[in-house]
């Protein structure tokens, strides 16, 4: 046995001790990407698969959770997720998984399969299809941006992401099509999903999950609109899928920042089984299912990869057992 997994088994027994992680990913590229060099290429994501597998029990999400609950968690129990619904999910990520023998729950923001484009993509896009080595946007407030280089190409994205993350939706949208008039690229239309794609994943034994239809900061918007964004995501994938749909993650996910316990509660009310944050840590039997954390390492290199994971169940140990919320 593995320094690494005799650690994580001791941090993370089994039953009523028992400590769940559940790794994000939102992208898996075919080949390395300048622009996006914190996403994983196919290569790069088989090799933290045969990590896990070499560390972790990997289960499917709803299983885990229901076991998580039932304080039978098996020891040293993971499960993997992606959130937004990129077409890379099916076409690049599903692959290897199915390789690894693992399973996968993919989160779907519904307002952009079959042809759309979420809006930070859109800031991508501009920015790698713009012919000029310096992009002007002033004249919406955003500054100037030098593009001369890839880091600089990068810093920009950086920067306006920054600076429309946390717009109204509306508001965003506009500046994102400014962006892009600026500009002058021509940008992708098939970069998410199809419905097609979302059945696929599904026949191939993967999960499917809710993620709003718009991709809104729940709390930066009214409750009413935030309870459709949420009701309205789920009854587009059951229409797709012709079955329940029991899970949701938050966008963005921050607690207390990107969404609120209203929007928890908002969850409980509409019957659904459980939902992932992206605050650090990992579950423990008694957590509020409806705000389980997530996290996954940034460390290129196996030890220092599976020491992080090995740090982020101290920091679920540290929180301790919250009663949940009714």
């Amino acid at each position: 046995m593995s320094v690494l997994r005799h650690v994580i088994g001791r941090m993370s027994p089994a039953g009523r001790r028992a400590r769940l992680s559940i790794l994000i990913f939102h992208r898996v590229l075919r080949e390395t990407d300048p622009l996006l060099p914190d996403v994983p290429d196919a290569r790069r994501f088989d090799t933290i698969l045969r990590w896990l597998g070499d560390w972790f029990n990997v289960l499917p999400l709803d299983r885990a959770v229901h076991l998580l609950a039932d304080g039978t968690l098996p020891a040293r129990t993971a499960a993997i997720t992606f959130d937004d619904g990129y077409a890379d999910n099916r076409h690049v990520a599903l692959p290897v998984l199915q390789r690894n023998g693992m399973s996968a729950t993919f989160f779907i923001a519904t307002g952009f399969i079959d042809g759309g484009r979420m809006w930070n993509d859109t800031i991508i896009e501009a920015v790698r299809t713009c012919q000029r080595r310096r992009l002007d946007l002033r004249d919406i407030a955003l500054g100037a941006h030098d593009l001369g280089t890839v880091d600089q190409r990068r810093s920009a994205i950086e920067r306006l992401i920054g600076e429309l993350k946390y717009l109204a939706p509306d508001e965003r949208s506009r500046r994102c099509d400014a962006i892009a008039a600026a500009a002058g690229g021509t940008l992708p239309h098939d970069l998410m999903m199809c419905g097609a794609d979302i059945v696929a994943l599904r026949r191939a034994g993967m999960q499917i999950g809710a993620h709003s239809v718009t991709h809104p900061i729940l709390a930066s918007i009214p409750d009413a609109d935030a309870r459709r964004e949420i009701a309205e995501s789920r009854r587009a994938l059951e229409t797709i899928l012709d079955e329940r749909v029991r899970l949701f993650a938050y966008p963005n996910g921050k607690p207390g920042v990107d969404y609120r316990p209203v929007h928890a509660q908002m969850l409980r009310e509409l019957e659904f089984d459980a939902a992932v944050s992206t605050a650090h840590g990992a579950a423990t039997t008694g957590d509020d299912l409806m705000e389980l954390p997530r996290f996954t390492p940034w460390d290129l290199g196996r030890t220092k990869f599976g020491a992080r994971l090995a740090v982020n169940l101290v920091r679920a140990r540290a929180r301790g057992i919250r009663a949940p919320a009714h």
